[in-house]
């Protein structure tokens, strides 16, 4: 059986021991390869590797960086089918969803094409007699990633592009479900020019993990994830001192006010809810009709659009949606399911049981409806994440705006209208981080920057765009003076004031 091995110093590297991970195909439920679990002497392995090569890589000036960001660009985009088939056979998502997962990556490699303008620092002539201050933006060093299985190729592309562009060297733990598209990334990047050793992908799990946490010569760490994992991911990364940036889990509300375009608002929410098997952070798992004329005329319009998705093998051009990517996951958002119906919520329609002919032991689930959620059900306060909709209806907008403050998790919303007014309230008041009007998804392009609010991101700084390089950099200040100047001779300096 295949083993998806390490790439440690611009090359595979066999395993030392024997821990492994099944890789499932989940279209039929068959284990279709090993990934080797690596051990902290492996890692060792990258770090020394990414210490050796990091000093170099980071004095080489920014304008030549950039041409390694362009070359990877290219080969990312030319080898964006390839990716996407392994995305498909190893998640589970559709070819035309695995093809977008390769496409957001690709647009934050775009912006780290810029580079040498997103290091310029500032400066001030004459802050004093004869004194100048300027500041610069300095890599870390060496700092890792650690990513979730959903996106296989967007989240670590979000991560290591900024880190490598500002001149850190780069330890990539993926996601031990579906990693052969991690380790694709890394060979194109060498392909592309990048020095052996700037960037090391090792599998594995929370041991792995926890040596990526402890390791001293580890700078910083960034982690998306659940929330719960985020949480412990971020405290005992600080406690060992790093500089941490985790993103965690989601429960994102559509607000439908009575004015909305219920044609389109339907078409986006079905395809927000249902896309990927609903496996996104920013999927849209509750819509709020306001009204309870808004909520019956919206859910027979969703039971329609719902009765007429495709669900199918991830290379299926006519599916909407593919498996979900284990048994595990499967099972566990059947109990949710469950859940909800013993809380007293009404099951409009019951994906479970679904079986795709000729792969009837895939982990399929079919798109699920359930209406009457209240906020106090424990099914509408965790993600469930998965092709499940939940229906909580409100009687008026400040209602409906209420829930998604309230909820534990704030990572995106969306509202649905034609009044400008309703949607400016909106936006300024409700306590989520990323926010659509008319947008389903509210993923912020990427030169913009990416977090929520409460338990949906632990640290200060958000993923990519101007805070990725904040956050893979830090900032040093120099204030200085010539002696010899005009107006400077003999003058004592300490500290400068204005007199």
């Amino acid at each position: 059986m295949r083993t998806i091995t390490h790439f440690i110093n611009g090359a595979a590297v066999e395993p030392r021991e024997s821990r492994r991970g099944d890789v499932f195909d989940p279209n039929t439920g068959k284990v279709q390869a090993q990934v080797a679990f690596a051990t902290r002497d492996e890692l060792d392995l990258a770090v020394d590797a990414a210490l050796a090569a990091q000093p170099a890589w980071a004095a080489l000036n920014p304008q030549r960086r950039a041409r390694v960001m362009f070359r990877f660009r290219e080969l990312i985009e030319a080898h964006m089918d390839e990716l996407a088939r392994l995305i498909s056979s190893e998640h589970g998502k559709v070819l035309a969803d695995a093809r977008g997962d390769v496409q957001r990556g690709l647009e934050v490699v775009e912006f780290c094409c810029g580079i040498p303008h997103l290091l310029k620092g500032e400066h001030t002539a004459g802050a004093g007699p004869g004194i100048d201050v300027c500041s610069m933006r300095l890599p870390l060093g060496v700092v890792a990633g650690i990513t979730p299985f959903n996106f296989p190729a967007m989240i670590p592309l979000w991560m290591l592009a900024p880190a490598i562009a500002c001149g850190n060297a780069f330890i990539l733990k993926p996601s031990e479900r579906d990693p052969s598209a991690a380790v694709r990334l890394a060979e194109l990047a060498i392909e592309a020019g990048l020095p052996r050793g700037i960037l090391n992908v090792v599998h594995g799990d929370k041991e792995i993990v926890d040596a990526i946490l402890d390791h001293p010569a580890i700078e910083a760490v960034s982690f998306v994830g659940s929330s719960d994992i985020a949480e412990y991911v971020y405290a005992r990364g600080a406690a060992a001192g790093k500089r941490m940036q985790c993103m965690g889990g989601a429960k994102n509300h559509g607000i439908v006010m009575p004015d909305a375009d219920l044609d389109q608002a339907v078409r986006d929410i079905v395809g927000a809810v249902y896309g990927s098997a609903g496996e996104r952070c920013m999927a849209l798992p509750v819509v709020v009709p306001v009204g309870e004329r808004t909520a019956q005329e919206l859910r027979e319009r969703l039971v329609r659009a719902i009765r007429e998705l495709r669900v199918g093998i991830s290379t299926d051009p006519e599916a909407h949606y593919g498996p979900v990517v284990s048994a595990q996951h499967k099972a566990r958002i059947e109990r949710y399911i469950q859940m909800a119906v013993d809380e007293g919520a009404e099951l409009v329609i019951d994906g479970r049981g679904l079986a795709v002919p000729g792969y009837e032991n895939g982990f399929f689930l079919g798109p699920t409806l359930i209406d009457r959620v209240t906020p106090e059900m424990q099914s509408y306060r965790d993600e469930i994440f998965g092709p499940v909709l939940q229906i909580l209806r409100a009687n008026s907008f400040d209602e409906a705006i209420s829930y998604p403050s309230r909820h534990q998790y704030g990572n995106g919303v969306a509202i649905f209208t034609r009044n400008g007014d309703f949607a400016r309230r909106f936006a300024m008041s409700v306590e989520v981080g990323m926010v659509g009007i008319n947008v389903p998804i509210p993923v912020p392009v990427a030169y913009h920057t990416f977090g929520g609010w409460k338990r949906s991101a632990f640290g200060d700084l958000n993923q990519y765009g101007m805070d990725g390089v904040r956050f893979f950099t830090r900032v040093k200040t120099v204030t200085q003076r010539w002696p010899g100047g005009t107006g400077t001779s003999g003058d004592a300096f300490v500290i400068p004031t204005m007199s």
